[in-house]
């Protein structure tokens, strides 16, 4: 009796365990099929790895680049915020020379500095991105503010470790080697997300500016949309930057948080606007997944 009630406790401890490693199996979530060349996603409180595609290999960026724009001028010591800007003309030829996106900044207005991090976040103004630039770069021509403030977006990626990433640009347009991989720029906006105007912005989906015209006056800009359409169509989406060109394709960085918990990730080279959206949420999906 002792043996078959010996031999029955084990089997059925067996069978128990069965059905623990059956459950946990099925808890396993199927790693997604996306689209873009490269993805990234991490489990943004530890850092720890959650899927990976060409994780480390470099590719253009495009206007994920502004990120690290928006960073640099974070960064500035005694920011003042609500310092006005001076649009210039510079800005807006260079726009058109580089049919680039826009802000549709007005030259000879007053903007202060958040409203150009807000022309540079949501429509993804590269004409914004001069302005800061020219605003916070160093040097007596504005050549030489521009360079300076690149090397500063160069020195910021050395300092956060980001191996595999270089800017030659303010905003993306390359000048032939401005790159990164889909680790490096999700561990870039995981570290420009613990700074609360830089979440603020990149959560916003419509802001209107009004600046001061050159006479003195008031005016209210057109409305500037986010170009990240997962904003109030994710749950829980934060951000963070869209970008696209003809070597970058369709990239998209992205967080959202539920429960408690952040997923933030990469995607890089995808192969329209809608897919590199779908590739994201299907990554979100999988990291909400796996941290369970």
């Amino acid at each position: 009796m002792r043996l078959a009630a010996t031999v029955t406790l084990t089997a059925g401890a067996v069978l128990a365990g069965s059905a623990f490693a059956g459950q946990a199996q099925a808890a396993a979530p199927p790693v997604p099929t996306i689209a873009a060349t490269g993805g990234y996603v991490m489990n943004n409180s530890t850092g720890a790895s959650l899927y990976t595609k060409a994780a480390d290999t470099r590719r253009s960026t495009g206007s994920t680049t502004k990120i690290m724009t928006a960073k640099v001028v974070l960064s500035q010591p005694n920011l003042n915020l609500d310092a006005k800007v001076t649009v210039q003309m510079a800005y807006s030829d260079y726009i058109v020379s580089k049919n680039a996106s826009s802000a549709r900044l007005i030259v000879g207005d007053k903007v202060t500095v958040r409203q150009l991090l807000y022309g540079l976040m949501l429509p993804s103004g590269c004409d914004a991105a001069y302005a800061l630039a020219d605003k916070f770069g160093t040097g007596t021509t504005r050549a030489a503010r521009v360079k300076s403030f690149i090397g500063k977006m160069n020195k910021a990626a050395a300092d956060l470790g980001l191996r595999n990433t270089r800017f030659d640009s303010f905003d993306g347009i390359s000048n032939g080697s401005n790159y990164s991989t889909p680790r490096d720029l999700t561990k870039l906006a995981s570290n420009a997300m613990k700074n609360s105007t830089f979440r603020a912005i990149v959560k916003t989906k419509s802001y209107t500016a009004k600046t001061t015209t050159k006479t003195g006056g008031t005016r209210t800009m057109p409305t500037w949309t986010n170009t990240n359409t997962l904003l109030g169509t994710y749950s829980g989406a934060i951000g963070v930057k869209t970008g696209s060109g003809p070597q970058a394709k369709y990239c998209l960085v992205f967080a959202a948080t539920r429960n408690g918990k952040t997923v933030i990730g990469t995607v890089l080279a995808s192969t329209s606007s809608t897919q590199r959206t779908t590739d994201a949420k299907k990554l979100m999906d999988y990291g909400f997944k796996r941290l369970g």
